[in-house]
């Protein structure tokens, strides 16, 4: 292994554990609907990995991060989506006891509140304009200019979508065990509380945030 590409898995792996709206996403989802629902989201937020990665090579990406106002929309409705489910998942603490914010399906699963939780999960990353950053300004940094550029780029961007899906399938199921452990009324409630509470945070951290 090269140290460049040693220096990108290091890079690449910092980004992926540190906790975002996907991560929260995902451990909302878990408590909420187990780890089923949590696993759904994160292939959801794979999906939108795998779109990126396709707009970087294609130059969408590089357009988005270059126009200030195409930025700003996605920023904008990227935030709008995570305090709306906030919001939801928030709201929901004022139903009656013994009372489920999720409906149950004919075929007796539950239906989160907000959406199918792959659908949360790719729009919350779609929706991320930061992911264009990544694409557009860090994996040309650890690519070597010349013919074999474009392909160097996309075994990158693959390599990333990857340790994505490894790292939110493995905390996926973890969330979704705990959720075993924290079905405690007083405990599930406060947990959505938090939960409900980071995805607003997050969302006005994102309105906030310039670039």
């Amino acid at each position: 292994m090269t140290p460049a590409l040693l220096a990108f898995f290091l890079v690449a792996a910092l980004l992926i554990v540190t906790p975002g709206p996907d991560m929260a996403l995902v451990t909302r989802n878990a408590l909420a609907g187990g780890p089923r629902a949590a696993l759904q989201t994160g292939f959801g937020v794979m999906g939108g990995v795998v779109v990126w990665s396709g707009a970087s090579l294609l130059g969408i990406a590089a357009v988005l991060q270059a126009s200030a106002i195409a930025f700003t929309v996605v920023k904008l409705a990227g935030a709008a989506y995570l305090i709306f489910l906030g919001l939801r998942t928030l709201l929901a603490l004022r139903a009656p006891t013994g009372a489920s914010r999720h409906a149950a399906t004919p075929s007796g699963r539950f239906r989160l509140s907000g959406g199918p939780p792959f659908q949360q999960g790719l729009l919350s990353n779609l929706l991320n304009p930061k992911i264009a950053v990544f694409f557009t300004s860090l994996i040309p940094q650890f690519v070597t200019p010349g013919p074999g550029a474009t392909l160097e780029s996309a075994l990158l961007a693959a390599t990333f979508a990857t340790m994505v899906l490894a790292w939110l399938t493995a905390y996926a199921i973890l969330a979704g065990k705990a959720r075993e452990v924290l079905q405690r009324r007083p405990v599930k409630r406060l947990l959505d509380t938090v939960s409900g509470l980071v995805l607003v945070g997050l969302g006005l951290r994102l309105v906030a945030d310039s670039r």
